[in-house]
């Protein structure tokens, strides 16, 4: 997974014209399932119009949601599903979202240190006794803003198709490696990381780490069609996953197995399920005041340096001087761009069923629909 970019492009159309089976630079198909309110319809035809032209001819399919002041404004999908079959996006396709699993992990870490459950401070063999201790104390704090020196992807383990029955099994891959430097002296990104940090979700709760984030989180949100991307498991509307080779071509995404990293990359989700997220996040409510500051206030390294990045999120501000807090994501057959302007209280989700998919316009989306 690669450094974030604020939010990407999207395109538009109202076409169903279909191109030829398995290449880029198709025509644009799309499928909205909600009206568009009267005062935005100016901003979605314009941010359709980049979907269309600049996005959608390069990937197979991309779906893209808008919500401003917590009230969805936009919402469609454009190209297909399932290349094979025809079976266009819609806004209920389930993507998989990569390190956008970050940001909801994060707020299952929150919810528990509101609760007094989880120190972020204490070492985290006090939630996780099976992990090896280390020359130097590892926090929940550290692991959550990446400082804790744990390693990130190692040559083809991004792509493990390997399964493992529990969050603790699949710390194997990478608990008896040292640590890449003292703990809050660097930032160095880290899914792995994150996937400790579902264990220490774990230990805190009582529960497991699937069945806290489900109850806690995705079901008192409304977030009903977010959900682990389990292999063994028919999803129906989960989307099928590509890679693009030499010649321009779609082809299908090698079989991965993601039960390693639930909290770190492993989960599916929609475009709408998301932005419901962030409109969660926008004012005090599901979490607390000060709670929604811990998770979007940089984080600092022991000399001091600001790090950019909360518990969960990078952060930034925009031209306006507006707080923009956002994640990015990479898997194997899917990308996405996620964040919540606090200010002008925009939220903009955008996922395609195309590894490394080139979202990179999405500021223009968030742009467009900025006031």
């Amino acid at each position: 997974m690669r450094r974030p970019f604020l939010l990407l492009a999207l395109v538009p159309c109202l076409g169903l014209a279909a191109a030829p089976l398995g290449h880029a630079g198709a025509p644009c198909v799309s499928r909205r399932a909600h009206s568009v309110p009267a005062a935005y319809a100016a901003a979605v035809a314009q941010a359709r119009t980049v979907v269309c032209e600049q996005l959608a001819p390069n990937v197979p399919g991309v779906q893209v949601a808008v919500a401003v002041d917590g009230r969805l404004v936009w919402s469609e999908g454009f190209g297909y599903a399932d290349m094979e079959r025809r079976t266009p996006v819609s806004p209920e396709s389930q993507f998989r979202i990569g390190s956008v699993s970050k940001p909801l992990t994060a707020a299952a870490v929150a919810l528990l240190y509101e609760q007094g459950k989880l120190d972020l401070d204490a070492p985290v063999q006090r939630y996780v006794p099976a992990f090896p201790t280390k020359p130097y104390p590892i926090t929940t704090r550290e692991l959550a803003g990446h400082l804790a020196g744990i390693r990130h992807y190692r040559g083809d383990e991004f792509r493990l198709n390997r399964h493992f029955d529990t969050v603790v099994e699949g710390l194997s891959i990478f608990e008896d490696d040292s640590l890449l430097f003292p703990p809050g002296t660097k930032f160095s990104y880290s899914s792995y990381g994150w996937n400790l940090i579902s264990a220490v979700v774990e230990g805190a709760s009582g529960e497991t780490f699937l069945r806290y984030i489900s109850d806690h989180v995705f079901r008192p949100l409304g977030m009903t069609r977010t959900a682990p991307d389990r292999v063994d498991s028919l999803i129906p509307h989960r989307t099928q996953f590509y890679d693009r080779d030499t010649t321009g071509r779609f082809t299908l995404s090698p079989r991965v197995d993601n039960s390693y990293k639930w909290a770190g990359g492993g989960f599916v989700s929609t475009a709408e399920d998301l932005v419901k997220f962030g409109s969660a996040l926008l004012q005090p409510g599901f979490l607390k005041p000060e709670t929604l500051e811990l998770l979007f206030t940089s984080q600092r390294t022991t000399s001091g340096e600001a790090t950019d990045y909360g518990i969960g999120w990078f952060l930034a501000s925009d031209s306006l001087k507006h707080r923009r807090v956002f994640h990015g994501g990479g898997s194997v057959g899917g990308t996405a761009a996620f964040g919540v302007d606090r200010d002008s209280r925009v939220v903009v989700a955008i996922l395609s069923n195309l590894t490394s998919a080139p979202l990179d316009l999405g500021n223009r989306i968030w742009t467009v629909f900025d006031r």
